[in-house]
């Protein structure tokens, strides 16, 4: 009689992932970990989408796939609101006083509570503010992500 081998575990909410996995936009790649070190990550945590998190959902260890997300689903739509004029005042408090800034800069700013950080990308310039988008870059546009699953805890 052979034994029975275990089933491949599968990834269910809460769980701990090393993988590599590609995420892009129609302009190319965001992430890439193919090539690299792998990423490890806990579902859950907010480090995927919860929309990415669904798709991987169900998927056994091993598993090597890629999915397409349609505009929006993603990273949301992009927010008008989340375009933001910051003054060059408090951009100086906050990091290098002489910090020459351009569009398409993307600037990392502390967190409220100073446990971590968020970023926004530079999209016009004044003499006394600078005006960020703060929108994650693939809001409202399609997604692909291409995941290869190489443990499941």
């Amino acid at each position: 009689m052979t034994p029975l081998s275990p089933a491949e575990p599968v990834v269910r909410a809460g769980s701990f992932l090393t993988l590599h996995y590609r995420l892009a936009g129609p302009g190319g790649d965001i992430i890439n970990t193919f090539g690299g070190k792998p990423a490890t990550l806990s579902l859950g945590a907010g480090e995927l989408s919860p929309a990415v998190e669904d798709k991987l959902m169900g998927l056994a260890e091993g598993t090597h796939t890629s999915f397409e997300l349609p505009a929006g689903v993603a990273f949301g739509e992009r927010n008008p609101e989340m375009q933001q004029w910051v003054a060059r005042a408090l951009l100086a408090r906050l990091g290098d006083p002489d910090e020459q800034y351009k569009p398409g800069d993307v600037v990392q700013f502390p967190t409220p509570d100073g446990a971590g950080t968020y970023a926004g990308a530079v999209i016009e310039c004044k003499e006394t503010a600078v005006r960020f988008d703060f929108n994650h870059p693939l809001a409202g546009q399609p997604v692909t992500f291409e995941v290869r699953l190489i443990g499941v805890l």
